[in-house]
């Protein structure tokens, strides 16, 4: 199993109090909408930016599009932090440590006919200095302010993941209230 193997990886389907209920590979998951664990990472730097990265095109859906720092789904039976820190590193090429600060509950369309249904962990931590993406999952990357990107996703919300506009929509107060407390920003 690769991580970069949407058809082999598996995710850990869960029930709407996050009870693991069994296993799913995570392709045929995202196809029939199965309600499954996953997490999203949200690193600031010390003033308070956010790091965005843009998916990488070859990505199996939502290819071009800005999303929060890091995403993905937990292996099953394996700690939560433990493995958004991995996919941190895969991704992105750092590590810093997490803190979750929530989760919310979505199904929403992604581009190739899939659905992602998830229950997605938040998580916050914070770096200073410059990621080293994988170029298969991430194309570009950037700081930018909370402010701004708030403004650029009401101006161009198609430009970025359907679950980053979620999250903001739904849980916005829990990620401004972690960067209150562990930013200078």
């Amino acid at each position: 199993m690769t991580a970069s193997d949407p058809d082999l990886e598996q995710v850990q389907l869960v029930d709407l109090q996050d009870r693991p209920i069994g296993r799913a590979e995570k392709l045929d998951a995202h196809r029939r909408a199965l309600l499954h664990r996953a997490f999203s990472v949200f690193v600031f730097d010390p003033a308070g930016r956010l790091m965005l990265q843009r998916r990488a095109d070859t990505k199996y859906h939502s290819g071009g599009l800005w999303t929060n720092t890091c995403c993905g789904h937990p292996r099953p039976d394996r700690p939560l932090v433990a493995e958004a820190t991995r996919r941190l590193r895969e991704e992105m090429g750092f590590e810093c440590p997490l803190t979750p600060v929530g989760s919310l509950q979505y199904q929403l369309p992604v581009p190739g006919d899939l659905i992602e249904h998830e229950l997605d962990h938040l998580l916050c931590g914070r770096f200073q200095g410059e990621p080293v993406p994988d170029p298969a999952e991430a194309s570009a990357w950037r700081w930018l302010a909370w402010p701004e990107l708030l403004a650029e996703v009401a101006r161009a919300p198609d430009g970025f993941t359907p679950w980053l506009r979620e999250i903001l929509a739904q849980r916005r107060p829990l990620i401004e209230n972690w960067v209150e407390a562990h930013c200078n920003g």
